[in-house]
């Protein structure tokens, strides 16, 4: 019994519908998603609906089995990972970008509070 039923090639099956596929489609949903100013939650149910995709892909051109717990919820991770990685990425952007005086980029999937202090006034004071 293995973590994946599949068929002969399963692997690539799995790396070319699941990963590729279904991870570049999920990465646009996140950053669709994240463009727009929606909500992090939505993330989750565009997920699932990229997921049964997924899922009929693999069956329709692989006969694989449609309805497989294990194989939906292994599906599942990978399309969430691959959505909250263009949402993350779109929405670090988009703060750094928008708000450049209160936010710098502190990584690849994170922006901070601008910690620099403002200049001094250098003109001579007037009196």
């Amino acid at each position: 019994m293995t973590v994946y039923e599949t068929g002969d090639n399963g692997l690539w099956i799995f790396l070319l519908i699941t990963v590729l596929i279904g991870g570049a489609a999920a990465r646009a949903a996140g950053s669709a998603i994240a463009s727009t100013w929606r909500p992090t939650w939505q993330i989750f149910t565009s997920a699932l609906l990229l997921t049964f995709a997924v899922r009929f892909l693999h069956y329709a051109l692989f006969h694989e089995v449609l309805f497989s717990w294990r194989n939906f919820i292994i599906d599942y991770i990978v399309v969430v990972t691959a959505c909250l990685w263009g949402f993350r990425m779109t929405r670090v952007r988009q703060m750094v970008e928008q708000y450049p005086w209160a936010y710098e980029r502190a990584g690849l999937l994170w922006w901070r509070r601008r910690t620099d202090e403002p200049a001094e006034n250098t003109a001579a004071p007037q009196g």
